[in-house]
């Protein structure tokens, strides 16, 4: 999968039948910074992304085909996801990651002494 940004629609009035209905996407792939990366692809589009949006795209055929719910159409990039956040975690030069922090137990409470005779 690649994260890309949507900077385009394209129309085609002759297309194959699979593509009827189909919004299809130009899509820049982007670096992890957020910078451009590489050449613009055409994707279609599974989730109704559009322009400015930043997306999840694949490009493998069968997943692409699949995600738009055509078996054997002739696709090979779709549009799977869009992004609502990205977070990257630092690692180490040693390249072992930092592991989180264990969530604190929960504090005992003390139990009630219950009142003696009656």
């Amino acid at each position: 999968m690649l994260i890309a940004r949507v900077i385009g629609d394209l129309t085609a009035t002759q297309k194959h039948p699979s593509h009827e209905g189909r919004k299809i996407l130009l899509v820049q792939p982007l670096n992890l910074d957020g910078s451009e990366r590489g050449t613009p692809l055409v994707a279609l589009d599974s989730v109704n992304a559009g322009v400015h949006d930043r997306v999840l795209v694949t490009t493998d055929g069968y997943a692409a085909f699949t995600a738009v719910g055509h078996r054997l159409a002739p696709i090979d990039a779709a549009v799977i996801g869009i992004i609502d956040h990205v977070e990257l975690v630092e690692v180490p030069s040693d390249g072992a990651a930092t592991p989180a922090a264990a969530p604190a137990a929960p504090k005992k409470q003390p139990k009630k002494r219950q009142p003696q005779g009656g």
